[in-house]
């Protein structure tokens, strides 16, 4: 048998060819990728095979846009707070846990379900919202490595934030030296953040009856505090990890049975569970010191006018105590660090949305420059009129618009995983689409509060006459009219596509599959998957 490979004469974009089904055919054509085979065995030694997209999707739960929204409700709020932050990890765990299944289960991402499921026109739909909360979540990665190289280097904001249509390009170039190696770089980035904040958090000593408080008793005083609340949702629970998730666990190569599956469900659960709860550590480690220090009776008056506008250019002060003169450098290096690999989860994420939706192939460094071109334009405005306060105002907006965009994401995800024709014997349990659907109305319910509550006190403060007043409120009850309306089209759309299941319960049903060619066109590893991931340069070679 002959396999070649060849890294030359590669399409910069592959269009679909009209087919609306799964395409199996390689992002990046290469034969000689990179696979993670979990031995076909009992053992829980086979959960470092599976370690890796759990860290990869965790990143997006530290990046710039949680420290942002975690420092101000830190500064604004104390500790009240906190409690959005267990509820929102607990939410992200399960909800994390289900995109991983869907893919080990049905060997598509989804993305790839949602165009197999809907019509064109949802479809079509869809994907502007998922590209959008791409772009929504690669701002703060914009002003958060703006920031840094402001630190870093004294250079403006507006420059850094030119700079970084290109800085992330040589991070891509990471790729070629393996997942596995890209993998173990970002924990390690993720275990350096945590230490530090953990460490301040020894010196800040935060009153401990005060902390677990705001993490058990929820409490919102005031629009204000709403409005942050939903930052801190959409920070921490964001759409595009929904299509990651579920597309990162297709890398591995998975025993294809029954027993196989479930073992997979299950690692890939603890694994995520370990990434999230250091992710939650860290987040309450933020708004912990923020809140401690930003709330002290001993502050000086540099210090206070800090935290009456904190954001992420002022925040290195609150780690002097551990890194004294060196604070705001070496912040700033943990900051570059955490935008630095947001982006390269950011450009999968991106990568696959445009895959699985369209089936429309993009180069990774193609897919990077589009989304940051499209982030950079609002953040350089901003940033031009508004400054560094401007730019850690539009972080809070942009998680703001994740949150807002999260129903149209997570809504496919529950009505996927809960359908017993996609899913098989791997289905959710009644308790767990119960309390994932209560968590998705929560999220709604609080979102639409927030947008009538928000409209409302604009159109009684604006100075306009009435009848500008009355076509704005028609406009802004239409909008809430459309959104709503879209969120009931997905819940209570049934599902029609049922999906092949890759672990076979019997023997005649893998003959059966054979016989019709589903296996080898579901089965794990995707090629394509992992091959968008490494895009390594390989010469021409035979191998007999």
């Amino acid at each position: 048998m002959t396999v070649t490979g060849s890294s030359s004469g590669q399409p910069q974009f592959i269009a679909s060819t009209g087919n609306r089904s799964l395409s199996n055919a390689p992002l990046i054509d290469n034969s000689n990728t990179d696979q993670i085979v979990v031995p076909d065995r009992k053992s829980w030694k086979n959960l470092f095979a599976y370690v890796g997209p759990g860290f990869l999707v965790s990143i997006a739960y530290i990046d710039p846009g949680n420290f942002e929204t975690d420092l101000q409700s830190g500064a604004q709020y104390k500790y009240e707070l906190l409690w959005i932050i267990l509820v929102a990890s607990c939410a992200a765990l399960l909800i994390q846990t289900m995109a991983a299944n869907l893919g080990v289960v049905t060997g598509m991402h989804l993305a790839e379900h949602c165009r197999t499921e809907y019509s064109r026109v949802p479809n079509f739909i869809l994907w502007v919202i998922a590209e959008i909360a791409v772009v929504a979540c690669d701002i703060p990665e914009v002003i958060g490595t703006a920031f840094a190289l402001n630190m870093l280097f004294n250079i403006p904001v507006w420059v850094g934030v030119l700079l970084t249509g290109l800085s992330t390009l040589i991070l891509l170039a990471l790729q070629q030296y393996g997942v596995r190696k890209l993998e173990f770089f970002i924990a390690f980035l993720v275990f350096t953040i945590a230490a530090c904040f953990m460490a301040e958090l020894g010196y800040a000593k935060p009153v401990a009856k005060e902390v677990v408080t705001g993490l058990f008793v929820p409490k919102l005083q005031g629009h204000g505090a709403t409005g942050l609340a939903i930052s801190l949702l959409g920070a921490m629970v964001m759409p595009h990890n929904l299509f990651l998730h579920s597309a990162l666990v297709l890398s591995r190569k998975i025993p294809r049975s029954v027993r196989g599956i479930k073992e997979a469900c299950r690692f890939y659960m603890i694994e995520s569970a370990f990434a999230l709860t250091v992710a939650f550590l860290i987040n309450i480690s933020v708004i912990s010191v923020s809140g401690a220090v930003c709330n002290s009776s001993n502050l000086s008056a540099e210090d206070q006018n800090n935290c009456q506008d904190l954001d992420l250019n002022k925040a290195s002060f609150l780690l002097r105590n551990v890194m004294g003169k060196w604070s705001s450098k070496l912040f700033a290096i943990a900051l570059l660090a955490s935008g630095q690999s947001s982006t390269i989860t950011g450009t999968y994420a991106g990568q696959y949305v445009m895959q699985g939706f369209l089936d429309l192939r993009l180069k990774s460094w193609i897919r990077n420059l589009l989304t940051r071109c499209l982030a950079i334009v609002p953040s350089l405005i901003v940033a031009l009129i508004g400054g560094s306060a401007g730019a850690g105002k539009l972080i809070i907006i942009a998680s703001m618009i994740l949150s807002f965009e999260l129903p149209f994401a997570l809504i496919p995800l529950l009505k996927f995983t809960s359908s017993k024709t996609k899913m098989g014997q791997h289905v959710n349990s009644i308790t767990i689409s119960a309390v994932t659907w209560i968590i998705g109305f929560l999220i709604m319910g609080i979102n639409i509060y927030y947008l009538l509550t928000s409209f409302v006190n604009l159109l009684l403060h604006i100075h306009l006459k009435i009848v500008p007043k009355v076509f704005l409120g028609i406009l802004g009850i239409s909008g809430v009219t459309v959104y709503m309306g879209g969120i009931a089209y997905l819940v209570f759309r049934k599902n029609r596509k049922a999906t092949h299941i890759l672990a076979f319960s019997t023997p005649e049903d893998q003959q059966v599959a054979n016989e019709q060619g589903d296996i080898s066109m579901y089965s794990l590893p995707r090629e394509d998957i992992v091959s968008m991931q490494l895009p390594k340069k390989s010469s021409p070679a035979e191998i007999d």
